[in-house]
This record gives C-alpha cells, structure tokens and sequence, in this order.
C-alpha cells in the first residue's frame, strides 16, 4: 500500500540518506496536458519550475480555470527560494498569480517568458509585491542548495529554456517544452553544445517533455507551413482571417511576413493577443512594421482583399473573438460570404465538439476553412520521438522521468527511454503528488505527500470551487433537481423556526439555480399548499409536471408516510425531517426511473 509523507524527512532511511538526497514532487502536469509545476526539495531548501494552469474540460460546468493545489509550498515557504519559469505559454505561467497572492517568493524567468506573466499578475493585483528577475539563456544562478543553469531551446514561443539543477547528489536536467528546430524563425538554435556538454559530464537524472512522444520521427520546423499559408493568402480574394494561440510569436510572425507580402494591413483582435502582439514588438521579440498595422475596428473601411485579421478562438473558446464572429455576435467584425478562415493551432483532446460547433456556424457565414485535419496549417511546437531520442543521448542520463502529458504519453516516452540504453529499472513513471527521492544510487518512488490536486476557478480566482458543488452541477445537468416542500404546523418542532425559513446548507446549495422564496411566493400550486397544509413538489429539469402527475403523487403520498412515521421529537429537528425525506424519495426515483435528481427537501412551518 502506498504511503502518504507530509515531509521528506518523513521519508524511510537509506545508506544514502546521509548525501542530502532530492526529492521531487510534481503537483501537476504528469497525467494532463497543462497544469506544469514541479517542486524539487532538499532537507534545507527548495525551489519550483513552472506554474502553469489548466483549461477545464467541457463536462466541468461552470469551471473557468484549473489551478495546481499549492498547499504543499504553502507550508514550506520559508525553504522556497525561487520559482523558475521554462518559457511564456499559460500552461507553465498561467497559475503564477494564484501561487504569489499565497507566496511571497522571487521568480526567475527570460525577458519575454516575465514580460507576458506580468500582464497576467497586474490583473489580480499581484505585480507590485512581485520579485521578478530577468535571467538570459547561459546564465546560472545560485538558490541554496541549487544551481540552476539556463538553457535557450527551440519551440513555438521565444526565450524557451532548458533548466540543469547542481544538487548535492547530481545534475538533474528539467527540459520545460522543446523540439529540436533546424530553421527557427529568429534563427535561434537549441543549445545543443551545452546540453552535449552536461551529457559528458554527466547527469543523474533528466526530467523531459513527452506531449508528442506517440508521434513517430521528427517535429517539423515551424517554417514548414508557410508555403501552405502563402498559398492561401495568393487564393483569398477577400477577407482573411488567421486565428492561433496568441502565444504562439513564430507562428504570427509568419503571418505578418505574408500580410507584408501580399499588400495587406494587419487587424489584431483578442485580448490576450493584443497584449502579446504590443509586449513582443516592445521587446523586439516581432518585426512588425507599424505603417501595416491598423485597429480592427477600423478593418470594414478598408476592402476585404486589403485586410487580414488575426485573432484568438482556436479552440472554440465561448467568449472568444472568432466564436462571436462565427455567431455573428462580434460587436465590429463579420465573417461573410467567401471569406477564409484559417485555424493554425493543435485540437487539443476534449476541445473537439466546441471546436466543431465554431466551424459548423462558420461555414453557414459561407466561408472557407483551413485547420490541422485539412491542410498544413500547424507544426507543433513539441518534439516528436525523434526529438526525444536527439534529447536523450545528447545528455545520457543514468536516470529517466518523462514529463507533460497523459499517463499514455509518459509510457511512451519511458518506452523510447528503454530503447536508447536506459535500463528500465532506471526509469520513474510517476504521477501528480508521488514523492521521488533521488541519490546517487537511486531515484525511486516512496510514496505520495499529504495533499494534491487541482484547485477549480468559477470567476475570479479567489473564488474556489469545492469538489461536490462540481459534482451537484454534473448531477444537476443530468437528472435535475427536485424540490419537495414540507409545511409543519408551527406547534410541533422547533418553534423559533420563522414562517417561510429555508434550512441553510439547502439554501446555500440552491444558490444559482433559483431563488427558493421566489418560487415559493410565485408558484401558485406552492401557495396553495401554505394555505392548505399540503405536501408540494417543484421538479427542474427531471420531469414536465404536466404529464408525470402519477410519478409525483406517489412522491408526495412517499413524503406524508415519511413524516407520519417521524415521532415528535424528530419532527423538532429539521435536518433530520429533510435527510428522511432525501432518502426515501432517493430510492424511489432509482427504483422507478433509474435516475437520481439532486433533492433538497424544504421544511416551513405556519
């Protein structure tokens, strides 16, 4: 049976206990895509790589955002001594302003990867407490017990880096995300020379990314797609409209290149795109000639073949700019007939069905659509096993852990691992929240540490939503709710109990699906019973009232022979009225329709 350590001293003795062992803990990103951050501790001090958020799936209702449960750095705060940033996309920063409203820690990051994250920390007031240090490809830096040496890499946004950690029994090597791109558009190589060298000298254990590990050979270069999008742009005789992540720089680069090219101004539109557009071109991260740039405001004075727009919703987000404009719900911007529409990113698994809604709505504008599953559009930004195999002998870890992905991506990469030399026995699939501990000799798995898991976001993001509320939506958009009202003379039960007072976790529970007074005051039938001392039922999205006057008859008579059995003294505590009631009616609707509607029992008395 696996065991739970609060802390690593917790942890069993070894022979090599004495070395000042490391010990790592993936809070997230071992299991799903998103939610990167990996914490690697020593007895004395610790530091974290990455912050990343996640995107919810879409049977998460009403869940905006995934953060990782920081509740282990938490109670460590005072051994922390830096959080290390591998590159700008929000799966690794997302989540930084979650983690510095708890913690008050310096953050190590390149110009660029800084320069996005600071945006997203102003908006949650967070930026003017934050300790950000600027740190160049080549440079190391000093955290206690760590050494970390950062390493430029190759993928889809600029200043990527590699991390190598000098730790007491080791260099430990953490890749972030790469590819090994020949031809990168700011012609920037991976630093191979540097990570061949670590090679040579020797590293205990490589940490890497496995997102594409089930791809067979070679990512390749993001310049692959431009003759795809050249021919596009030689072939649209109106508008254009070019929708990626809006961190993805080489990708829009490309797409001012064309714009340039072709004679057409550019029109940005998306927040977050916006933004990264302005930061990259402050910083010189974009050649983006101002002369071609106009407000996308401005984009319907100019003629369709004149204009190409680039914008965000590549992955059918509800609120973004080309879901409103598929549903021709943007405030200034149309989609028409014989327009182009080209969605240059990934379909990243569980975003299909919102993805196809927004291509469906599209394509009844009249417009012509280009994605991944029909042309050229998209290179990835992470190696594929070719990449992975290039990565593990450069370096020649003795041992292995993959990183990024699905449990079936991380097997896949243990499997390359095993097939270029590593013995298996050296390599570590683990999960968010085990506990590895590293020493010269070994790298095993003890156990998992007292607390992890995935914080949920409704709205802003000091607003955390509990497990079960989820759960009671899930429920509530499969069977509905049903609404029994009990009405119990005042004489028998708790007498300080007020006239039309709903019990308070019911209330609470019911708090955004509909005002309990309201409905008690506007519907007629709940009315009468207060009048008549009668047992009502209101069902919301279980069944139509109308035509299942049988079903909730039964209900009712089910709820009188409840309260008939209760003696007096039960019939005094209100919860205990309202737990019988739920569970008498519970196996009722199991038995007779084989579905559970959430059922909160409201108890009045007159």
């Amino acid at each position: 049976m696996t065991k739970n350590f609060e802390d690593i001293s917790e942890l069993p003795d070894t022979p090599s206990a004495t070395e000042n062992p490391v010990s790592i803990i993936p809070l997230g990103g071992l299991g799903e895509f998103g939610l990167n951050i990996m914490v690697y501790e020593t007895e004395n001090d610790l530091i974290v790589i990455d912050t990343g958020f996640m995107l919810p799936s879409s049977d998460m209702p009403g869940v905006d955002l995934i953060f990782p449960d920081i509740h282990y750095l938490v109670e460590r705060q005072e051994k922390i001594r830096g959080i290390l940033l591998t590159h700008g996309h929000e799966d690794h920063i997302g989540a930084l302003a979650y983690v510095l409203r708890q913690l008050d820690v310096p953050v190590y990051g390149t110009q660029l990867t800084l320069a996005i994250a600071s945006g997203r920390l102003r908006e949650y007031g967070v930026l003017g407490k934050a300790q950000l240090n600027t740190i160049a490809p080549g440079d190391t830096v000093e955290l206690g017990d760590f050494s970390a040496e950062f390493i430029h890499v190759t993928h889809s946004i600029p200043d990527s880096v590699a991390i190598a950690l000098r730790t007491p029994v080791g260099v430990i090597v953490h890749t972030g995300d790469f590819k090994f791109d020949m031809t990168p558009i700011d012609g920037k190589l991976s630093d191979v020379q540097t990570l061949a060298r670590l090679g040579s000298e020797g590293v205990q254990l490589l940490v890497s990314d496995s997102t594409n590990a089930e791809r067979p050979g070679q990512t390749p270069s993001e310049r692959s797609i431009y003759d795809t999008i050249d021919n596009i742009f030689q072939k649209t005789e109106q508008k254009l409209f070019l929708c990626t992540f809006s961190s993805s720089l080489h990708r829009i680069q490309q797409f001012i290149d064309l714009a340039g090219i072709h004679r057409r101004l550019v029109a940005v539109t998306g927040r977050s795109l916006i933004n990264n557009v302005r930061i990259a071109s402050e910083l010189g991260y974009l050649d983006l000639n101002p002369d071609y740039l106009i407000d996308a405001r401005d984009a319907s004075q100019f003629k369709s073949h004149e204009v190409v727009i680039l914008t965000t919703g590549s992955q059918g987000e509800p609120r973004s700019a080309l879901a409103l404009m598929a549903l021709d719900n943007h405030s200034f911007l149309k989609v028409e007939q014989g327009d182009t529409v080209v969605m240059s990113a990934r379909i990243i698994p569980g975003n299909e069905k919102s993805i196809g809604n927004v291509v469906n709505h599209l394509l009844r504008r009249g417009a012509k659509i280009y994605h991944e599953r029909n042309a050229n559009v998209h290179v990835s930004g992470h190696g594929a096993s070719e990449d992975l195999k290039l990565m593990l002998n450069l370096l020649q870890p003795k041992f292995f852990m993959p990183m990024h992905g699905e449990y079936q991506n991380l097997m896949r990469h243990a499997e390359i691992a095993e097939s270029v030399g590593i013995p298996s026995e050296n390599i570590r699939v683990a999960e968010d929240g085990e506990l590895i501990r590293l020493t010269s000799e070994a790298c095993e798995v003890f156990g998992r540490q007292g607390r992890s898991g995935r914080v949920l976001v409704d709205g802003k993001p000091e607003i955390e939503l509990e497990d079960i509320v989820l759960r009671d939506r899930i429920q509530l958009s499969q069977d509905g709710i049903l609404i029994p009202i009990v009405i119990l003379n005042s004489d028998i039960g708790n007498d300080s109990q007020q006239e039309g007072v709903v019990a308070g976790d019911t209330e609470k529970m019911l708090t955004g699906i509909e005002d309990v007074d309201e409905v008690i005051q506007t519907d007629p039938t709940i009315k009468t019973a207060l009048n008549a001392g009668q047992i009502e039922i209101i069902s919301r999205g279980f069944v139509y009232m109308d035509e299942s006057e049988e079903l909730i008859e039964e209900a009712k008579e089910i709820t009188r022979r409840v309260i008939e059995n209760l003696n007096d003294e039960q019939k005094h505590e209100t919860e205990i009225v309202q737990d019988e009631i739920r569970g008498a009616l519970r196996r009722f609707f199991s038995k007779q329709m084989q579905r559970t509607p959430l059922i909160f029992p409201v108890v009045m008395r007159v």
